[in-house]
């Protein structure tokens, strides 16, 4: 089999080595069938999808749909379990870097056939017959208001298609040399980089015209994504630079931002944190938007990575182009907050964790594993229940594929408060002349929860308010106190009382409770 894919994919997914620009990784130059050696794959996951993989975009449904330019079709996969769903959708000619619009539809750019297909996302089907567009198309960009914006590599022009009827929209309007990638900032101004001439185009789509002149950036500018902060970043494939554009003013902000070696793809999350596809180097970069500096190191991914995307629950997939797979990456959780934060010891309480990065999570409470965990779509939150625990505080552990993060003692076990009773037994005694029938007070100890006999209590006894003793409860909860020697004080006071003072023993908190009991003769 052949290593190469058909002649008009060449220059759009090959670039020539600039000057003092270091050499691609063996194969990493050029389109190939190879499979990469195993040791390249240090994401969390990669998944298989067809030949020579490039665009990836995220369908409202959160799949990932990938087009296969090697396969002339689109894979999906289900982000949720980071599995292929169904057979390949065929499409056209080497299909390169698509998109999804709010209706659902994805856009497919076929480079090899000049047209774009429609993919109706829910049914994944195609719908209708291909759209012609431009010579080589490469990039599809939604606008706000729901046009699709192709921008046609060979043709240096940007074609318009109404998503509603998926017709092309007036003539296609003119940029710079090979334009390919585009994305449109909350203003609606639409921004193509164009790969040949080195600038970027500022496209007004509510006119479909051109504003002001090219802005210039970095050699090879390949890719552009729009922050939530506004921003237009774009990867220049020549410089190993991400160039950032102020999209109000439409001027570059800062210097150049130094990222690995052959950027092709770039996108930015919602939280703010961009990641390039170097493709040459065989890795991601990261950055956050905010201060537009690189954190942590490069992230190692397949081979020839050339197209990256955030999804909503902030894992990172990446096209590798070489490699005819999917990398995933998945950070670590981060966790926030915890409510109920408290709960029985015989668990069952529903509890519900605020954080990031919480797909695919598991729960241990104490070490001992949760049950009923669900997240949400975004990764940013989780509920489960309880196990059963001891009481006191317990550590709460939740691990991903990207990792664990512990709540130190995040969740408390509480014990069950059980009411008591407390019986008390009259003193039999003859009154005249005083004399003991029983020589002992007893007390009978028993918990309203279970109707048991509660043991190793201390029960206190007093006459008059006097304490005359202790005594603790037996097996059957009853406590005794010799009352020979104080017979005198039980028949001037008519009695005498018996307290509980409450107490915590291993599986309930015991309340408190008391009696008096009187004096009876026989």
């Amino acid at each position: 089999m052949s290593t190469s894919v058909q002649s008009p994919l060449r220059e759009l997914l090959a670039t020539a080595l600039l000057p003092g620009q270091v050499p691609p990784a063996a194969g990493a130059g050029e389109v190939s069938r190879a499979a990469a050696p195993a040791h390249l794959f240090l994401a969390v996951t990669s998944i298989p999808v067809g030949n020579n993989p490039v665009g990836v975009a995220i369908a409202p449904n959160s799949n990932l749909y990938v087009a296969n330019s090697g396969s002339a079709n689109v894979s999906v996969i289900d982000t949720t379990t980071d599995t292929v769903v169904g057979g390949p959708i065929g499409v056209g000619g080497t299909p390169v870097w698509l998109a999804v619009a709010p209706n659902g539809n994805a856009y497919v750019p076929n480079s090899g056939s000049n047209t774009v297909s429609v993919i109706d996302t829910a049914t994944n089907t195609v719908v209708g017959g291909p759209i012609a567009v431009g010579a080589q198309p490469a990039v599809v960009a939604i606008a706000p208001n729901g046009n699709a914006y192709v921008t046609n590599f060979a043709a240096n022009t940007v074609s318009v298609i109404d998503t509603a009827t998926n017709t092309v929209v007036g003539g296609p309007i003119a940029v710079g040399a090979q334009p390919v990638g585009i994305a449109v900032a909350p203003n609606g101004n639409a921004y193509v980089t164009n790969r040949g001439s080195n600038t970027v185009t500022v496209i007004n789509t509510a006119t479909n015209t051109v504003i002001g002149a090219p802005i210039p950036v970095g050699n090879q500018p390949n890719f552009v994504a729009v922050a939530p902060n506004g921003n237009a970043y774009v990867a220049n494939i020549g410089s190993n630079t991400v160039t950032v554009i102020n999209t109000i003013s439409n001027t570059v902000v800062g210097a150049p931002i130094a990222v690995g070696n052959q950027p092709w793809g770039i996108a930015v999350g919602a939280d703010g944190m961009a990641y390039t596809a170097n493709r040459a180097a065989n890795s991601v970069t990261v950055f956050d938007t905010a201060t537009n500096t690189v954190v942590g190191a490069p992230i190692a991914v397949g081979a020839g990575p050339i197209a990256v995307t955030a999804a909503p629950n902030n894992k990172v997939y990446v096209s590798n182009i070489n490699g005819n797979n999917v990398s995933v990456i998945q950070f670590a959780p981060t966790l926030t907050s915890i409510v109920p934060n408290q709960g029985p010891i015989a668990g069952g309480t529903m509890v519900t964790i605020t954080g990031t990065n919480l797909t695919g999570a598991s729960v241990d409470v104490g070490g001992n594993p949760a049950t009923g965990v669900t997240v949400n779509a975004t990764g940013t939150q989780l509920t489960f229940v309880t196990p059963p625990g001891a009481a006191g505080p317990a550590d709460v552990t939740v691990t991903t594929p990207g990792g664990g993060a512990t709540l130190v003692g995040g969740f408390t076990y509480l014990l069950p408060v059980h009411a008591t009773t407390l019986t008390a037994t009259p003193a039999l005694s003859k009154l005249f002349p005083p004399h003991v029938y029983y020589p002992f007070l007893t007390a009978t100890l028993t918990d309203q929860a279970t109707g048991l006999p509660v043991p190793g209590q201390t029960i206190v006894f007093s006459v008059g308010g006097n304490l005359m003793g202790t005594a603790v409860t037996d097996a059957q909860g009853v406590a005794r106190f010799n009352e020979t020697f104080i017979l005198v004080y039980i028949l001037a006071n008519g009695g005498y009382d018996a307290s509980f003072a409450g107490a915590t023993t291993p599986t309930a908190i015991l309340s408190p409770s008391s009696a008096h009991a009187g004096v009876i003769e026989p």
